[in-house]
């Protein structure tokens, strides 16, 4: 449905509604609920259409407007006496849930950008209207000893949340930049609701106007559902150009206005009420709306200073950039210039760089693609990272993280290419930001200096007549003249070379192939009568050395030129450049690596086989093929082997499928595959277990084998008929696939959907738990083997959900590391357990003074300024460091990261205890902890379960105990469940253990009265 007869329906149904609710007092609750299901259908409408880049303030939107239907619905009614109270609820929950989603458009359109001036006309002009609301709502509603106390704040809080939600509008419309439609839909519809509440609030007090709301919030979700289903309700999620710190006519109005709010209410008092029953608060908000004002005026005469300082500056660089003689006194020009535009003390540096229209060697695509962006921008000035500009120029502003990219264009350059050059200024991106507008202004002058000085050397070489017959001698383009039966009359030596013998006196069409003759004929016939015709037309031609050769045409008719008379024709041999531009065309879709289709390609082949089995009706299959634990080949044997690894993987990913199928590589260790022309699902499958019995085998690199161990999720076109869908359920098949183990493949299913809302739905609980503290710790001991006394705790984490109850670290630690979590949950753990074992320590004799033992993700150790953080939490604590011991995971071990161990060693030699916690479950060698620094072995529940019965998991831990001691490394037995564990394990020398047989976890009051009884610990 088009996007206006969209509109149309949904505003005229609105219209509607309204009319209905203005007529009909009794059939209001219904209409209400219509309305507002009516806003939110059409939001989601608009949201599926338009596609914003962020959708979250939308749905917010609809959340908002949900609120506000069923609140005013369920606050009308009297079929229940709770109804009206829920309903008010609903309604002041509807204000922030507003407001939120005013916010988020805000930080969506300004990209973050904090601009003082429109922060200042917001705050001003909500300052008036909250005096007008405090002058003739919230101050009478307060004062009015009629009403109870809960009904005087509820209907307070009304205006209250109309004026945030006032205050975030206008400063989303100062920051929307140009006029956006759904902008206006959206700030039509909020303040009609803001004045529909008003004028209730008035209502309800006096008579004489109970029907001028008639239309109620009706119109809110009008302007709600059409700021939707109009186009440019993308725009308002994206970010806007910075607008001019000039006040418009309507903004200074306002401000105007707002201004003199203050002094109106207090000639309306005194003429209505014959006093001013608030004069205070008048006074104050009159005060804050001047000194608004005041630091408004303040700014604007700010940017006037610095607008007037780089005016001179501009000026002094176009005097110098006349008199500049070649390109290096342009640049040192620039280079003032810039120094003068910007505060003294700002560092900055400049680059200019000149373009060359014709390089000795090719170009890369990324610099090319970049070239015909500045051509197409114009001298627009934009904020590039320093890392994504030209190799050449990011070398020289490597201190700068943002760099002010401004081409030097001009759109009439005689020699056609308008590029002159491009100059860079590297700096603070706050100082950059600013430059913008004056540098744009620097450098039309610099293009206009550098043509200048080109020109001049230009007239001075063509002044000299033996130096162009030289360069027409001498060029390697074959230049003909040719008349009105296309005989060649004149060629360029060149053509000798080019073409393999002298044209003179033959045809044009002779010399080329006879497949392009026919082209070659329309072309002339173009040139002759006057018609536009492109410029670099391709033909073939036979070369020197009966090769075929292409040659890139330019055709000029200077028949009119005395000197001339007839044709011009310019051909470049462009063999080799066609070449690499076919070269370069296949790198653009396939993958560098493995030669399989890159992502690109691979979207594209899927489209079109969806197009063929919409018409055929045959089947298509998508799998998406993920390496198992290739990060530790990465790890252990470098990336080289890596990358052989992965070339051979192609190869044979590739060599399972058909001829008609599609492999592609989409990034790092993942991989996919295209099945088509195929009518049961069933041979897709067939196709995954082809793929898993070809990596089945050993690969081998560099004279070692490994293994290539697979997870594919699968998905047809039965489940699914477009190439999003498919791509989206094909990953969440790779996710299920790789949960249930390695080396097999899922199919998708609609279920896996649900599943991976739930393990959303944990991550937002789990983010809500962080910032709420919904946590508490639980405290293991671990105990001396040779006296059964506790030495220390294992603090242990424990989620404490409001409907789940308590959840285990195996349910949340996984979500909590992905989504970086882990690092305020662990920074809390910390702080939580030291706090909790000093008091213990305060408590307890000297004799029996436990430590703590805290698991650290890997996480934690690469944020920044964590050993200060450990030293910060001890000394607060008021623990020394030896009452602490950090257990890290075993596959740290084979970490490269310097950074951490370097940590570790720092927070060892402070006296904390470093601890391998599960050894022996990881990839590690044992040679690894020679190395590392390294104090207690902890080895995993799993070995010392197996250990009684077992001769080779006993002779495991003996060896890992026997290890230890000969390393001088403490070792903690995991997992003791009973007396026969204890007795093995001390008999073979293992210093401390801990497990259920001791105790269960506990909490900290359990602990501590645990460790003051005097019974021993075992019984």
């Amino acid at each position: 449905m088009p996007t206006r007869l969209a509109a149309a329906l949904f505003g005229a149904a609105m219209a509607g509604l309204g009319i209905l609710f203005a007529a009909g007092p009794e059939w209001r609750t219904p209409i209400r609920l219509a309305a507002g299901a009516c806003a939110v259908l059409a939001l989601t409408w608009g949201v599926r259409r338009h596609r914003p880049a962020h959708r979250a303030p939308w749905q917010l939107l609809g959340v908002a407007v949900s609120l506000s239907a069923i609140g005013s619905a369920a606050r009308g009614t009297e079929l229940l006496d709770w109804l009206p109270a829920v309903g008010t609820a609903l309604l002041l929950t509807f204000y922030p849930v507003l407001a939120l989603a005013l916010f988020l458009f805000i930080r969506h359109r300004t990209g973050g950008r904090r601009d003082r001036g429109d922060l200042l006309d917001a705050l001003t002009v909500t300052c008036g209207v909250g005096l007008l609301a405090w002058t003739f709502v919230i101050g009478p509603q307060i004062r009015d000893t009629a009403l109870s106390a809960s009904d005087r704040w509820i209907a307070v809080a009304f205006p209250v949340g109309g004026l945030l939600c006032l205050g975030l509008l206008s400063r989303l419309l100062t920051a929307s930049g140009r006029r956006l439609t759904a902008a206006g839909a959206l700030a039509a519809g909020v303040l009609a609701m803001l004045l529909a509440d008003v004028v209730t609030n008035l209502a309800a007090r006096h008579d004489d106007l109970s029907n001028v709301a008639v239309f109620g919030r009706i119109p809110l979700y009008a302007g709600v559902g059409l700021a939707a289903l109009l186009p440019s309700m993308a725009e308002l999620t994206r970010t806007a150009s910075k607008p001019s710190a000039d006040l418009g006519r309507i903004r200074l109005a306002l401000l105007a206005v707002a201004s003199m709010v203050a002094p109106a209410v207090l000639v309306f008092q005194v003429g209505v009420d014959g006093r001013v029953p608030d004069i205070e608060l008048i006074a104050a908000l009159s005060a804050c709306t001047f000194l608004l004002v005041l630091a408004r005026m303040a700014g604007i005469m700010a940017s006037h200073r610095l607008a007037i300082a780089r005016e001179r500056g501009l000026r002094e660089a176009s005097a110098a950039l006349v008199s500049a003689a070649d390109a290096d006194e342009v640049a040192d020009a620039v280079r003032k210039a810039v120094a003068q535009l910007l505060p003294s003390d700002v560092p900055h540096r400049v680059v200019l760089a000149m373009a060359f229209t014709e390089p000795e060697q090719p170009i890369s695509p990324e610099s090319a693609a970049q070239s015909a962006q500045d051509r197409a921008a114009g001298t627009s000035a934009r904020l590039v990272a320093t890392r994504d500009v030209d190799w050449a120029v990011a070398v020289r502003l490597t201190q700068f993280n943002m760099v002010l990219r401004c081409p030097l264009v001009l759109a009439d350059r005689p020699n056609g290419d308008p590029l002159v050059g491009v100059l860079h200024v590297g700096g603070p991106t706050w100082a950059l930001s600013g430059l913008q507008r004056a540098l744009e202004v620097l450098a039309t002058q610099v293009a206009l200096a550098l043509e200048r000085i080109a020109l001049s050397g230009e007239v001075i070489r063509r002044n000299s007549e033996t130096y162009f017959r030289t360069l027409v001698l001498n060029t390697s383009d074959v230049i003909l003249i040719v008349d009105d039966e296309d005989r060649v009359r004149y060629s360029s030596p060149s053509a000798v070379h080019v073409l393999g013998g002298d044209p003179v006196g033959a045809t044009l069409p002779d010399i080329i192939h006879p497949g392009d003759r026919q082209r070659l004929a329309e072309v002339l016939t173009a040139v002759r009568t006057g018609h536009a015709t492109q410029e670099g037309i391709d033909f073939r031609a036979v070369g020197r050395r009966r090769t075929e050769v292409m040659l890139e045409m330019h055709c000029r008719d200077l028949r009119a030129d005395q000197t001339v008379a007839g044709l011009v024709v310019t051909l470049r041999d462009v063999t080799e450049r066609r070449q690499l531009e076919r070269e370069l065309t296949h790198q653009a879709f396939h993958d560098a690596l493995t030669g399989l289709a890159n992502r690109v390609l691979f979207a594209d082949r899927l489209q079109h086989a969806l197009a063929r089995a919409a018409r055929d009706g045959s089947v298509v299959g998508v799998l998406f093929i993920d390496l198992d634990d290739f990060k530790i080949v990465n790890d252990t044997l470098g990336h080289a082997v890596g990358d052989q690894l992965l070339v051979q993987v192609a190869a044979r990913i590739a060599g399972a499928l058909r001829s008609d199928d599609t492999a592609a590589r989409l990034g790092g260790d993942e991989f996919a595959a295209l099945v088509e022309n195929v009518q049961d699902p069933g041979a897709v499958e067939e196709t995954a277990n082809r793929i898993l019995a070809a990596l089945a085998q050993p690969i081998i690199v560099d004279g070692e084998a490994l293994q290539a161990v697979a997870s594919i999720g699968i998905t047809t076109t039965p489940e699914a008929d477009n190439a999003d869908e498919l791509l989206r359920q094909a990953d969440l098949a790779l996710y299920v696939a790789k949960g249930a183990g390695k080396n097999q493949w899922r199919r998708y299913q609609s279920h896996l959907h649900g599943a991976m809302v739930e393990r959303l739905e944990l991550r937002s609980a789990l983010d809500h738990a962080v910032n709420e503290g919904h946590f508490l710790l639980q405290y293991q001991p671990i105990v001396n083997l040779a006296t059964d006394e506790a030495v220390g705790f294992e603090a242990l984490v424990r989620w404490y959900h409001p409907t789940r109850g308590l959840i285990a670290p195996d349910e949340f630690i996984e979500v909590a590391e992905e989504s970086g979590l882990i690092v305020p949950m662990g920074r809390w753990v910390l702080d939580q357990a030291l706090h909790t074992v000093a008091q213990w320590r305060r408590i307890l004799p000297r004799t029996r003074q436990p430590y703590v033992s805290v698991n650290v993700s890997v996480r934690q150790f690469r944020e920044a300024g964590f050993v200060d953080q450990v030293r910060a939490s001890l000394d607060f604590a008021g623990l020394p460091p030896q009452a602490l011991m950090l257990e890290i995971t075993e596959t740290l071990l084979i970490s490269d990261d310097e950074q951490i161990w370097s940590d570790l060693e720092t927070l060892r030699e402070l006296g904390v205890r470093i601890a391998i916690d599960d050894f022996g479950t990881g990839y590690s060698s044992l040679g690894y902890l020679r190395q590392r620094p390294i104090d207690v072995l902890k080895i995993d529940k799993m070995f010392i379960d197996d250990m009684v019965g077992n001769d080779q998991q006993f002779a495991l831990v003996r060896g890992i105990v026997s290890l230890a001691q000969t390393l001088n490394l403490t070792v903690v037995a995991e997992g003791i469940e009973d007396a026969t564990h204890r007795q093995i394990l001390a008999q073979l020398g293992c210093p401390l253990g801990q497990g259920y047989y001791y105790s269960s976890p506990l909490d900290a009051t359990e602990a501590l009265t645990w460790l003051r009884a005097t019974q021993p610990i075992a019984a």
